[in-house]
């Protein structure tokens, strides 16, 4: 979808890091704590504020989750103030990381939590080939509702599936 603005990311720094805590503050009915924050400062790339026309709009955060001998990319939020939603300021966010693991090559898949009743948000990861792979019952401590989907994409497969069609 083409936006009437400009959309552009970038670094979450100490500088700016209290903007980043105010848009999920406003996004997510999730409290972070500052361990959170302070986390978010070492993680480089896998973490963007997001402008539009040079207003901080929204933001992405991720972690790489190592285990089960596998490495994954956990998207901890992504989110965009409600009044700029659908110009397509999650579609960049969202590519940035897909963009970082296509790069790196070495990620098994990119997942997250979606409260159940979050069926935009549902949607949204669906149109990029995200799957709902578990539903997690009470995961999330004062909200309701209190369960949520694990929406994964996965990375290995398609690539492999890909080198095995091309050869002769």
């Amino acid at each position: 979808m083409k936006s009437r603005g400009s959309i552009e990311l970038g670094d979450v720094t100490v500088h700016n890091i209290k903007q980043l805590k105010r848009i999920n503050e406003v996004v997510f009915p999730v409290v972070y704590n500052d361990k959170f924050y302070k986390d978010i400062l070492e993680v480089g790339e896998l973490a963007k504020l997001a402008y539009f026309n040079d207003i901080v709009v929204g933001a992405v955060c991720c972690r790489e989750d190592r285990g089960d001998g596998k490495r994954r990319l956990y998207i901890m939020t992504l989110g965009c103030l409600a009044p700029y939603r659908r110009l397509g300021i999650g579609t960049v966010m969202l590519e940035h990381i897909l963009n970082i693991c296509q790069r790196d090559g070495n990620y098994d898949n990119v997942f997250l939590h979606v409260q159940i009743n979050n069926e935009g948000a549902i949607k949204f990861y669906e149109k990029f080939g995200f799957e709902i792979v578990e539903q997690k019952e009470n995961y999330y401590k004062k909200i309701e509702p209190a369960d949520a989907f694990v929406l994964q994409l996965d990375l290995k497969t398609p690539r492999s599936a890909e080198t095995n069609s091309n050869s002769p």
